[in-house]
Order: C-alpha cells, then sequence, then structure tokens
C-alpha cells in the first residue's frame, strides 16, 4: 500500500462568497438544483455519487467562471470555490527490536542465527527501506541494552538508537548491521521487556508532545523477560501498554518462535501483551524455513503498516471572509481516477461507511467510521474529498 504524505490526497473544497443559499444550492450539488446536496446524482449523505458536474481534483466546477476554478449554481447565485490541500494526520512507529543471544547467538538449535536473526533482520530492513512505507516516521530501540548494568532501567530505552526518522531510510538497515554481533560470543543476554517497553513509551510521550500525531510501538522480540529482578514481568509489561492504549498508544506484538524441534512456547506469553495493547492478537512468526520466516515477517509488518494508516483529518482553517459551519461539510472518498462517492454522516458511527466528527460540540477532527477507513487502509489510490458547501447537507446531534 503507497501512502504518501500518508498517502492520502486530500482536496478541501471550501464554497465562498454572496448568496450561495437561495434555488441556486451548493456549486457542487448535481447540476447546482438541489439545496440539500441530495440531487439525481447520489445522496450526499451515503456512498452516492457526488454528481458528474463536479471536478474535485482540477479546480473546475459545473460552471467555470474564470481563474481559479470559480464555479456558479446558475440563476445568478455565484458561489466562488476554494481549494486548499489537506493530509491525514501523521503517524510514527516506534520499534523495539530483541537483540539478545536467544535471536542468534548459535549456542543452542533453538538460537539459530540462520533461522531466526538472518530471515527477521532481512524482512526488517525492507520495511524500513520500502517505498511503501513512504509517509510513515519511524524509531528504532535495540535491546537489551549494550551494558548491562544499565540494561534493567527504563532510563536506557528512553532514547532509541535511531531518532524519529522518516521512511523509506537505509539509516536502519545501518544500524542493524551496526548491532549485529561479529562472533558468537558477542551476543547481547537478556530480555528486559517492561523497562524497554517503560522507555519506550516515555519517549513516544515526549515526542508526541513536540510533534502531534498517531504513534504506536511495535515490540519485536522472541521470548518470555529474563535476567531482571522485580518489574521485569509479563504482568508488568501488560500494566505499561495498558497504560499506553489509554493514552492512544496501541502496541503491535512480533513474536518470533523458536524453531519447532527445539524448545517451542517461547512467545505463548505475548499474545496477553497484544491484548492488553489493544491491537488484538501477537503476530507470530515461525521459524525453521529461512524464506518462510522472512516472507511471515514482511506479512505482518504489512499488516501493522496497513493498520497504522491514520484515518483522522484536522478540518482545515475556513476559506478568508467565511466561518467554519460545521453543517456544512461533505467527505467524498474516490479510488483512482474513479468518481467520488459521498460518505454518510454517522456520529454513532453505527454505520461503518461513514464519517463523524471528533466532538459534535466543537469538532477540529474528521474521523473515517470502520468500514470507511478499511477502504482507505486497503486501497493505494484512495482519494478523501472534504467539501464545505453553501448549505446544510448534515445534520449534527444535540
Amino acid at each position: 500500500m503507497r501512502l504518501p504524505a500518508m498517502g492520502i490526497a486530500l482536496f478541501v473544497v471550501a464554497a465562498v462568497g454572496a448568496a450561495c443559499g437561495g434555488s441556486g444550492g451548493d456549486d457542487l450539488s448535481p447540476g447546482g438544483s438541489n439545496s440539500s446536496g441530495n440531487g439525481s446524482g447520489g445522496d450526499d449523505n451515503g456512498f452516492g455519487s457526488v454528481g458528474s458536474g463536479s471536478d474535485l481534483t482540477s479546480g473546475s466546477g459545473s460552471n467555470p467562471s474564470g481563474p481559479g476554478g470559480v464555479g456558479s449554481t446558475g440563476a445568478g447565485d455565484a458561489c466562488a470555490t476554494h481549494r486548499a490541500s489537506a493530509e491525514l494526520q501523521p503517524v510514527y512507529l516506534a520499534v523495539a527490536f530483541d537483540v539478545s543471544g536467544s535471536m542468534g547467538a548459535n549456542d543452542r538449535p533453538s538460537h539459530s542465527k540462520e533461522l531466526k536473526w538472518d530471515p527477521v533482520v532481512a524482512a526488517t530492513k525492507q520495511f524500513f527501506a520500502d517505498p511503501a512505507s513512504a509517509g510513515l516516521t519511524a524509531s528504532l530501540t535495540f535491546f537489551p541494552g549494550a551494558e548491562r548494568r544499565r540494561m534493567c532501567s527504563a532510563r536506557t530505552y528512553s532514547s532509541p538508537d535511531v531518532e524519529m526518522t522518516p521512511l523509506p531510510s537505509e539509516a536502519f538497515a545501518e544500524a542493524i548491521d551496526d548491532v549485529t554481533p561479529e562472533t558468537s560470543d558477542d551476543w547481547r543476554t537478556g530480555t528486559p521487556t517492561a523497562f524497554v517497553v517503560e522507555g519506550t513509551m516515555s519517549f513516544v510521550q515526549q515526542q508526541r508532545r513536540e510533534h502531534p500525531g498517531k504513534y504506536a510501538l511495535v515490540l519485536v522480540t522472541d521470548g518470555y523477560p529474563q535476567l531482571c529482578e522485580g518489574s521485569d514481568s509479563i504482568e508488568a509489561v501488560v500494566e505499561h501498554v495498558e497504560e499506553g492504549r489509554q493514552d492512544n498508544i496501541p502496541t503491535y506484538v512480533i513474536g518470533v518462535a523458536n524453531p519447532p524441534d527445539d524448545n517451542p512456547g517461547n512467545v505463548d506469553n505475548l499474545a496477553e501483551i497484544a491484548a492488553a495493547g489493544g491491537t488484538g492478537e501477537a503476530f507470530i512468526i515461525e521459524t525453521g524455513n529461512p524464506d518462510a520466516t522472512a516472507t511471515s515477517f514482511r506479512a505482518a509488518i504489512d499488516q501493522i503498516r496497513g493498520a497504522a494508516v491514520s484515518c483522522t483529518i484536522a478540518i482545515p482553517p475556513a476559506p478568508e471572509g467565511r466561518t467554519f459551519d460545521k453543517q456544512r461539510v461533505r467527505v467524498t472518498y474516490a479510488s483512482g481516477q474513479g468518481e467520488p462517492k459521498a460518505l454518510a454522516y454517522d456520529q454513532e458511527c453505527a454505520s461503518g461507511d461513514a464519517w463523524r466528527y471528533d466532538n459534535p460540540a466543537n469538532p477540529t477532527q474528521i474521523e473515517l467510521c470502520e468500514a470507511a477507513c478499511n477502504a482507505v487502509q486497503s486501497d493505494p489510490e484512495a482519494a478523501l474529498g472534504v467539501d464545505f458547501t453553501c448549505e446544510d447537507v448534515i445534520e449534527i446531534p444535540l
């Protein structure tokens, strides 16, 4: 899925000018003859067509009258059309990556570098360098810490090894190469998962204050917390990710299983972490066949990439000379060169093919409901439109 700048060009259409009401309707309604927007071209509050008279990408209305795509509603009731671009909320992924000896120290069959580390690393590098990741920003934190005495401290993981960096980027592959041990004796030991999650959440919270957007933690590991006393337990990890979820920071979990013929069950506990993090089930990557492992890991990353795409649109400022009217907004969706179709407004999201405001009393953002969000996430040619109309086209519940 290729979503540059969160992948979707949004065309925000604001109808401005005098005499926008009356029998002429708004300049984007089919034929300009229905002030409610429910003309023959489709229902403005459903998945009907916006109408052949509108053009959301070329800047020309059904009756162009001068530069800048100024249109007319007919009968002398003119509406100048102002178009501004907007983007979906930016997405940031904080990736915590297990580099403990069990990932590839070769000291026992379940720690096979060939079966675990190499294919997982290959897929991870591909994700960070993939043009399909354009629009995402990511950081990378390795654990356990390089210094054993600081391994069991959240502060060790509050500063990532690769700072938040727009994707695609080769910086991540370079960092992974640098941390990969040259010999079997150079691998780090310990799995301080609770401290990693706590420190990374702290980093994410600080980043979000400085760079607002949608944030998520991606935890890549192959086992239970170990070698840190006290608060490094599954229960502690669950507590930290639950706190993150309550603060709108979900946690995705990718578990790298041991080869089936040696010490299976090493990732059984990860399901509990993913559930607490609000992302359903953990992605469990089977090992034993390097090619299959790399393929499965890439598939998991692709799913996370799609799920992480924001479905929130900041409402842009009203054009000069107008104030924002929350009942004069229409949201449309198109795929590629297809005709834009209007999404229903549904503040309760009872219909998934709909949108709503973040706060109907004082809205600042538009949120796509589940089915509409899924459609956008799975469509590499998705295009959304936000139309500011001349007359009311939705009714906001009290």
